[in-house]
């Protein structure tokens, strides 16, 4: 019955063209180095992931500093979130890029062991998600109802994402407008893990892949320092329903330099990233890095093998001059 109602409801929406930039590429390898251009075509993202730092009133008025600034034509829709049990969000319409932006509020620094039940070996050091944080669960059919059975991700960021989830899909239509735009989940670390589940939640509900009918919209990501959030089958999902978008850029992770929140939790729990990283290099360099979990050096798993090699504060800064925080 759900289906039938969202289906009435969303009918008149069509399949649109990108709002997140195909990227221009200097072959190395199998790494490639993004160019300048397509560096700086990701900026307005982080300004919109920082802004999730800021209070639900400077956002609603946009005059949130710096972050509101940089996207003079955004349009605020909504905020929500309780700041407890659920994190702050928000949601606005960016007329520039043709897009919905939907934000979540991250892991400030210092609540990051907090928010995602890490344990701290030292201040600037993080290990694995513990066992009993780390505890797998399945998505919640209600929601989710489509996705394979097979799936499975972390319980605590599964159980935080439902309190928000149902507000903001009953949201976002009016955010929307008649401009028929794309729907980009734009977060970063804590927050960025909240918004790929509420990106399946959406994808499920906006199929991309149908012999029946052409889709009603594309629902992209861009993250910025994303944890592992499931197994296996998570991430083959992501990879087959967004990564897939836009020839293979509906789905951007972008990992800081030695950031140790993206190698968590361990694969050896049986985490998995899907496929869309860039790693940004100390030399300033952005390189993608092709497949899920790229284990080459020029790649976050690669660059950082374990908690003790990172640099905590490469979380929060710098993407492309733009730190994390309002």
């Amino acid at each position: 019955m759900a289906r039938i109602i969202l289906t009435l409801v969303f009918s008149t929406l069509f399949y649109l063209t990108t709002a997140i930039p195909s990227p221009e590429l200097v072959d190395r390898a199998s790494i490639t180095t993004l160019s300048s251009d397509t560096v700086d075509s990701y900026k307005p993202y982080a300004f919109y992931s920082s802004t999730a730092y800021c209070s639900p009133e400077s956002i609603m008025n946009w005059d949130c500093g710096e972050n509101c600034n940089a996207n003079p034509h955004f349009r605020p829709n909504k905020t929500g979130g309780d700041g407890i049990r659920a994190p702050f969000w928000y949601m606005g319409y960016d007329s520039i890029l043709n897009t919905i932006i939907i934000s979540h509020h991250g892991a400030a620094p210092g609540e990051m062991q907090k928010s995602l039940h890490l344990e701290s070996n030292g201040s600037n050091r993080l290990s694995s998600l513990n066992i009993a944080g780390s505890n797998f669960t399945t998505l919640f059919k209600p929601l989710f109802d489509g996705a394979p059975d097979d799936i499975r991700v972390h319980a605590n960021i599964s159980t935080t994402q439902l309190f928000t989830a149902s507000d903001i899909f009953l949201e976002w239509e009016y955010a929307a407008a008649d401009e028929r735009p794309t729907i980009t989940f734009v977060d970063h670390s804590s927050g960025a893990a909240l918004s790929l589940l509420d990106a399946v939640y959406f994808a499920l509900q906006f199929p991309y892949i149908t012999d029946l009918s052409p889709p009603w919209t594309k629902v992209k990501f861009v993250g910025y320092g994303l944890p592992r959030v499931g197994n296996q089958a998570f991430a083959d999902f992501v990879d087959e329903h967004i990564t897939v978008v836009d020839d293979g850029k509906g789905f951007v992770r972008i990992n800081n330099m030695k950031d140790p929140v993206p190698i968590n939790p361990s694969r050896a729990l049986g985490y998995v990233h899907p496929s869309g990283e860039i790693h940004i290099q100390a030399s300033g360099e952005w390189d993608t890095c092709p497949g899920q979990d790229n284990p080459d050096s020029q790649c976050i798993r690669g660059a950082v093998q374990n908690d003790a090699n990172g640099n905590k504060p490469d979380n929060y800064c710098p993407y492309d001059g733009v730190m994390m925080g309002c």
